[in-house]
């Protein structure tokens, strides 16, 4: 499925939630690892606010783009941000949604 570029360039931005660990499977505890760097994968919550609206995303980040010292409440670079729409089925169930993926956040100014 193709993904799209997300412009933030106007958007001001937070980190909402720490980086956490992303997980292929809850029941095993394996990581997700990147496939094109081979990279573990963390997810971070980033509140995304542009245009009089404010957006909480979940995004997935290469260990690699994401430093230490991000903790709720400071304010972010978001380099690489796309979006990808996905489906599957489990049990039965249909699901879909957006994910996002990024390829680097940093504090601003950094």
């Amino acid at each position: 499925m193709p993904s799209f570029k997300i412009d933030v360039s106007t958007a001001v931005v937070f980190v909402a939630t720490p980086p956490t660990s992303k997980l292929v499977s809850k029941q095993t505890g394996e990581i997700a690892i990147d496939r094109e760097t081979g990279a573990p994968l963390a997810t971070v919550g980033l509140l995304v606010a542009d245009e009089g609206e404010g957006n909480l995303y979940q995004v997935t980040v290469p260990n690699t783009g994401v430093p230490e010292n991000l903790a709720p409440g400071i304010p972010v670079t978001v380099v690489g941000l796309k979006a990808r729409d996905w489906e599957n089925t489990f049990n039965g169930q249909t699901r879909h949604g957006i994910s996002f993926r990024a390829v680097a956040v940093t504090p601003l100014g950094a």
